[in-house]
């Protein structure tokens, strides 16, 4: 890689790496999972830059390359397997009650369906561009999108509880 490549790399990552955490926290629910995700995708898209670097939409294949991470790691079970893993993170104390109730919330749903979720609303991509991310059909996101989000509201409760009368 050509200094000037290697610049633009580290000027990405350091502009975008708080928002790709933020992503990967949501997708995965635990802060250190998210820091080891965020620094996967950096890694990734470093070792791919000159590919990378090309694309019409760089946050978009940074976001690909942070959930399809994910998702294999889910479908591996890699964490299932680590020696020494721990379940339960400190909370951070700026954190406000609906924050770990929604993550928690979020923690619930199947990795698929969390990674949809995440994608659609957080992310706020269409239903197209999560179909085309996630390999599945935008009737599989539609569907998905609305079990999850009638499980979120279930668990919930009434938004009410969260925003005041």
């Amino acid at each position: 890689m050509h200094t000037h490549e290697h610049m633009d790399f580290e000027e990405y990552a350091v502009a975008r790496q708080r928002h790709l955490y933020r992503t990967a926290h949501l997708l995965c629910g635990d802060p250190h999972r998210a820091h080891d995700l965020t620094q996967t995708t950096l890694a990734k898209l470093f070792q791919h830059w000159r590919r990378a670097s090309r694309a019409d939409n760089l946050d978009a294949y940074a976001r690909t390359v942070l959930t399809r991470t994910f998702l294999a790691e889910q479908r591996r079970g890699l964490l299932a397997r680590r020696v020494g893993v721990l379940r339960s993170s400190p909370v951070p104390r700026d954190d406000s009650d609906l924050r770990l109730t929604l993550q928690s919330a979020l923690a619930e749903l199947p990795a698929r369906a969390r990674a949809m979720v995440v994608l659609r609303y957080w992310e706020d991509l269409s239903v197209e561009t999560v179909a085309e991310l996630l390999r599945c059909s935008t009737g599989t996101v539609k569907s998905q999108c609305s079990r999850s989000l009638a499980r979120l509201r279930e668990q919930l409760g009434p938004v009410e509880l969260y925003i005041g009368e």
